[in-house]
C-alpha cells in the first residue's frame, strides 16, 4: 500500500477517514455564562460582538465557507478574522503573514497553541476553521459544519438588516440531507480520492464524486440554486469545493474524469456564484495552489506549483439568472 498523507486517518483498507472535529462548543445568546465568563454546563460561549477570533485560511474549503457565510451575513465586524499561511509545516498553521509572525489579538505563532492552551493533552491534526475566544485564548470550536449554522441562527442578532437567510425553517429537512450528501460525496469526497492509499478507495470514492456531481448537474438545470432562487448554505458548501477544482483537485487529487469548465451547468453555475458579492472577492487562488501542491509531500513530493489553469473564465458571463 503506498504511504498515506495523514497515516493516522487513513484505513486498513486504503480509504481516507477524516478525524472528528475535537472542540464542539457554541456561542449562542441561550448560554447561561454572564459576558466575560466562559462556556455553561452545556459548553455554551456567550454571545457577544467583538469577542470571537475566526482563523482560517484561504486555501481551505472548510474555513472558506465559514469567511463566506460570515461576510454574507454582516457579521464582520462582530468577529474579526485571523489569516494563517497556506504552507503548513510538521508544526501546523502558523501566522507568517502577519507581522513578527504572530497573530496580532491572540499573540501566537501557531494556532496549535491555541489548541493546547484549550486541551494540553490534544495529539490531532490541528484544522481551520477554528473560533478562539480572545478573553481565554482558548478554542470554541473548530466544528466547522455546526458553526457556519450557528451563524445564521445563533448569531441572528448581530446580523446585518439586509442579510439572507441561508438556512430557512422551512428547507432544513431537505437542506440537511442534500448537504450531509455533498459533503460525503464531494467535499470530503476529493479528499477520499485524493488521500487514498489503495486503487479500491480511490476508485470508490472517484465513483461517488462523479455520481454526484452528474446529479447536481441535472438539479441545478431546473433551478438557479439549489435550493430554489435564493443562495442557501449549502450553495456555499458546494461553491467552495467548485472553486478548488480545476486549480486543484482534477490534477492533484486524480479527480480528472473532467475538469470544472468541461461540466457546462455546474461551470456556470460556478462563475453564477463567484460574481455574486461576498464570493468570488474572498477566493485567492494563489494561496490555494501554494497549499495543495507544496503541503501534500506524500502526493507531490517535489512540491512544485503548477501555472496553469488559466482564470479568467471565472468572470465570462454565465448566463443564468
Amino acid at each position: 500500500m503506498a504511504r498515506a498523507q495523514f497515516s493516522a486517518e487513513t484505513s486498513e483498507a486504503g480509504a481516507f477517514v477524516r478525524q472528528s472535529n475535537r472542540f464542539t462548543g457554541r456561542v449562542t445568546p441561550h448560554s447561561s455564562s454572564p459576558p466575560g465568563a466562559g462556556p455553561d454546563e452545556q459548553n455554551r460561549w456567550p454571545l457577544e460582538p467583538g469577542r470571537y477570533r475566526l482563523i482560517w485560511c484561504r486555501a481551505c474549503p472548510w474555513s472558506h465557507r465559514a469567511l463566506i457565510v460570515r461576510n454574507l451575513l454582516g457579521l464582520d465586524e462582530a468577529i474579526s478574522l485571523g489569516t494563517v499561511d497556506p504552507i503548513r509545516d510538521e508544526r501546523g498553521w502558523r501566522f507568517t503573514l502577519d507581522p513578527d509572525g504572530f497573530d496580532p489579538v491572540l499573540g501566537v505563532g501557531f494556532l496549535s497553541e491555541a489548541y493546547l492552551a484549550t486541551d494540553p493533552d490534544y495529539t490531532g491534526r490541528v484544522t481551520v476553521p477554528a473560533l478562539v475566544d480572545t478573553v481565554t485564548g482558548r478554542v470554541v470550536t473548530n466544528d466547522y459544519p455546526q458553526l457556519t449554522l450557528d451563524l445564521s441562527t445563533e448569531w441572528r442578532r448581530l446580523h446585518a438588516p439586509d442579510a439572507p437567510d441561508l438556512y430557512p425553517v422551512e428547507l432544513r429537512p431537505e437542506m440537511d440531507q442534500l448537504m450531509a450528501d455533498i459533503h460525503r460525496d464531494v467535499n470530503n469526497g476529493v479528499y477520499r480520492c485524493g488521500f487514498a492509499t489503495s486503487q479500491q478507495a480511490y476508485d470508490e470514492a472517484y465513483t461517488a464524486l462523479f455520481a454526484r456531481l452528474d446529479a447536481l448537474s441535472l438539479r441545478l438545470a431546473e433551478q438557479r440554486y439549489l435550493m430554489g432562487d435564493t443562495i442557501t448554505e449549502a450553495d456555499v458548501r458546494l461553491f467552495v469545493t467548485l472553486v478548488r477544482f480545476d486549480v486543484a483537485y482534477h490534477g492533484h487529487f486524480k479527480c480528472n474524469r473532467q475538469k470544472l469548465t468541461e461540466m457546462p451547468v455546474l461551470w456556470a453555475y460556478a462563475r453564477d456564484l463567484f460574481t455574486t458579492p461576498g464570493f468570488g472577492e474572498t477566493v485567492d487562488f494563489d494561496h490555494i495552489k501554494r497549499h495543495y501542491y507544496a503541503t501534500h509531500d506524500e502526493i507531490n513530493p517535489t512540491g512544485i506549483v503548477p501555472l496553469g489553469p488559466d482564470l479568467h473564465g471565472w468572470t465570462t458571463p454565465h448566463g443564468r439568472g
